[in-house]
């Protein structure tokens, strides 16, 4: 058997917290942040139970990391590995954050994250060193997944409703033949 790479090995870390989410019933998006050979601070997105907007994977797990090293600036050599392409906020609380390595797994399909442009656009006195496709195939298996299931119960729910409404108001044709 292979040896796992510290990327992948790290990233399986991200994909776990990711699971945790998907349990929740959250979008299965996990996040790691890790100093030295350690990992510091996990997070999962959190939006739809916390119904706040800002409750991405990655952003809890910096804030968490940032408490741990009392400060908003985390020491050199911190890195973030998450499972899917952050978007503009997160990247932002990445660069901000002073996270000197950013790892992803799945690559944002609709092309929204600019990652790279924020990355490489040089906004603060701080890179990020970005590095796409780390376990991408099983990052992005999770997701699709998970929105696939999502789809099958919300088309399962309104069949189920158009039913009961069927059932409530019977169309006048029915009604007729019922009286002949």
């Amino acid at each position: 058997m292979r040896r796992l790479t510290r990327e992948e090995k790290f990233m399986r870390a991200a994909i776990k917290v990711a699971q945790r989410g998907l349990r929740e019933g959250e979008v299965p998006i996990g996040a790691v942040v890790v100093y030295g050979e350690k990992v510091i601070s996990r997070g999962y997105n959190r939006r739809a139970k916390l119904q706040l907007a800002s409750a991405h994977a990655e952003m809890m797990a910096i804030d968490k990391a940032c408490k741990k090293f009392g400060s908003w600036r985390l020491p050199e050599g911190c890195e973030l590995y998450v499972t899917l392409e952050p978007c503009p906020m997160c990247m932002g609380a990445s660069l901000n954050a002073r996270v000197d390595k950013l790892y992803f797994g799945a690559y944002e399909q609709k092309g929204r994250s600019l990652t790279a442009e924020l990355a490489d656009a040089n906004l603060l006195n701080h890179k990020t060193e970005v590095v796409g496709g780390v376990l991408q195939e099983e990052c992005a298996a999770l997701l699709s997944g998970f929105f696939i299931a999502m789809r099958q119960k919300q088309k399962a729910e309104k069949e189920r409703a158009k039913a009961e409404a069927e059932a409530a108001n019977p169309p006048m044709e029915n009604l007729e033949e019922k009286e002949s």
